[in-house]
């Protein structure tokens, strides 16, 4: 893996790989990715095949501007301009049509083809030197927990074969740190497909509409909707304070995700979870990531409070902990 701090040169190089049909991790404000040119079937491929990632999980198509994206399409709805007009670049995806041209493997097979515009200037000049839409997943490898800095995509690819020449810009910590959100307008009413970085109800002011509130817990034409996702390798529970200590009096050392408000006492451990939905969201991949390396046996989130600010983090925990949970529910 060849990791390199973002210049005129390591831009340059990226584009170049790019272009020519390979493959690079950059940053966005959301997670690391694992980009390919959404026209070059076998940079596709090369995604798939060093993410493991199933072929039936689509990707995102990235791209500078709504010019751009229209190019992917074959109907372009008014209210993929309303979005696009209000959140990019941004955190903001929509699914539309597909143009013909759009390669199957883009887009799993799917009629549709999910697009965002990143706002993270180190991707979006690399971009602008490849002079075509790319397509990426998180840079994880298929089924953990998406990467917000450097540090976990190398972590994630260490000993793979096929990513010793990976080449990684290093754009520091993802500003968002969750996922884009996903809003289907392929059809005649926007649904919302994955909840994540902009909040629902700034989409519907801006839509005039409630959207179709059915999230999908099968793979579908947005990534990251399985029911198991986002995933720790220790097993990881939700569980309310009030039912904290009975859980942490059998069983094995925990490491425990919330609130500073907690007393831990060993041999577990505590790891903060922050007390506002901005900096939490930030914070929730990289202690996910630091409660697996604990070695303890098993890990315990407080479930944060609720509300539509936080419900992108209820969803990756939900889905990280193949909706089990603790006492309480």
């Amino acid at each position: 893996m060849v990791d390199i701090q973002p210049s005129q040169e390591s831009k340059a190089l990226a584009a170049t790989r790019l272009r020519e049909g390979g493959v690079a991790v950059l940053p966005t404000e959301t997670v690391y990715g694992l980009f390919g040119r959404t026209d070059n079937v076998s940079a596709l491929g090369q995604i798939y095949a060093l993410k493991g990632r199933p072929s039936d999980n689509p990707l995102i198509a990235h791209v500078l501007d709504v010019a751009s994206a229209r190019t992917l399409a074959s109907r372009w709805p008014t209210q993929a301009d309303q979005l696009c007009e209000a959140f990019w670049p941004g955190p903001l995806t929509v699914v539309v049509p597909k143009h013909s041209e759009v390669p199957d493997a883009a887009t799993s097979g799917l009629p549709t083809v999910a697009i965002r515009s990143p706002r993270h200037e180190v991707t979006r000049a690399v971009m602008e030197a490849v002079g075509v839409p790319l397509s990426a997943p998180s840079a994880n490898r298929s089924g953990s927990v998406s990467p917000t800095c450097v540090a976990h995509v190398e972590r994630d690819y260490q000993g793979v074969p096929e990513a010793t020449d990976l080449l990684v810009l290093d754009g520091g910590c993802c500003q968002a740190g969750l996922e884009s959100t996903v809003i289907d307008v392929s059809g005649g009413t926007a649904r919302l497909l994955r909840v994540g970085s902009v909040p629902v109800p700034a989409i519907e002011a801006v839509l005039g509409v409630a959207l179709t509130d059915d999230l999908p817990s099968a793979q579908g034409a947005s990534p990251g909707t399985r029911s198991r996702h986002y995933a720790t390798n220790t097993p990881l529970m939700l569980a309310d304070h009030e039912h904290l200590a009975g859980l942490l009096g059998h069983g094995g050392p925990a490491c425990v995700i919330g609130p500073s408000t907690l007393t831990i006492e060993p041999p577990h451990i505590h790891l903060i979870m922050p007390d506002t939905h901005q900096v939490a969201a930030k914070a929730l991949y990289s202690l996910l990531r630091d409660a697996d390396a604990t070695e303890t046996t098993r890990i315990l989130v407080i479930r944060p409070p609720q509300g539509p600010q936080w419900r992108a983090i209820h969803d990756r925990l939900e889905r990280a902990a193949e909706r089990e949970s603790g006492p309480g529910t």
